[in-house]
């Protein structure tokens, strides 16, 4: 249970997942590195280390600490929990194809969005769209789809917690206007990122549900703008995206 839901947390626990999530951010460190890096002393940092060592979660190379591929283990299984993210990987990886543009599953976990899947077309633009980043729902195409499927109270908790932050100087940054702009993404089941997350990046995406009627995630494909004629991005694309959800839906519903 979290803090949020009116839990007990213990420093000791969450000293270590930030020792992991450090660790991480770090590619790897020596003790005194980390301690300096997370403001403790370097005694605190080694008895983190060692019992993160002992379960396996980290692994030693000299003086320096690394992850560990025990954490790949658990993201698979992560991934694969719901029958539906199994499912999103072909579809992906069929868009990719399809349309030659960077193709992505993005899912909603904590008011955030999660890469879960990407594949690359023949013209693909790299877009930070890493499988397990987070990113803001509001700056991208697949997040804005997953919002529009939201009850409005959950979008309001959500810009809430996590504000509306620029990535570009076209990224919605007023409430009001992410509120309109999600009612029109309702009204045509398509959502467009017209370079809001990335300068000269276009993407379109549309939301999908689960078995249960829920919103489950979103697709979208993303290229560079040069490369997107008003017809291809408005028509083309969303005409693509909008097959692909229905038959992702429906293998869903089947299985």
């Amino acid at each position: 249970m979290s803090a949020q839901d009116g839990g007990r947390t213990l420093q000791t626990t969450a000293t270590s997942l930030e020792v992991v999530e450090t660790l991480r951010e770090m590619d790897g460190a020596r003790v005194t590195e980390l301690a300096a890096e997370m403001g403790l002393a370097p005694s605190t940092i080694h008895a983190h280390l060692t019992t993160l060592v002992d379960a396996e979660y980290v692994v030693k190379s000299g003086d320096v600490y690394h992850l560990s591929l025990k954490f790949l283990g658990l993201g698979d299984y992560v991934r694969n929990r719901r029958n539906a993210y199994r499912i999103a990987e072909s579809y992906t990886e069929q868009l990719a194809a399809e349309t030659e543009c960077r193709a992505v599953f993005v899912v909603e976990e904590n008011g955030r969005g999660v890469y879960m899947y990407t594949f690359s077309g023949e013209h693909a633009v790299w877009t930070y769209s890493t499988v397990g980043k987070r990113l803001y729902l509001h700056q991208t195409s697949a997040g804005k789809a997953i919002l529009s499927r939201l009850p409005e109270k959950r979008v309001e908790a959500i810009v809430d917690e996590w504000g509306l932050p620029a990535a570009t100087e076209n990224t919605i940054t007023d409430a009001d206007v992410l509120v309109e702009e999600l009612s029109t993404v309702r009204e045509r089941g398509v959502a467009f990122n017209h370079q809001e997350q990335l300068d000269g990046v276009k993407a379109v995406g549309v939301p999908v549900d689960g078995s249960d009627g829920q919103v489950v995630g979103a697709f979208s494909v993303a290229s560079p703008a040069n490369r997107l004629t008003d017809d291809r991005f408005e028509t083309e694309l969303p005409e693509v995206l909008l097959g692909v959800a229905n038959e992702f839906e429906l293998e869903n519903s089947l299985t």
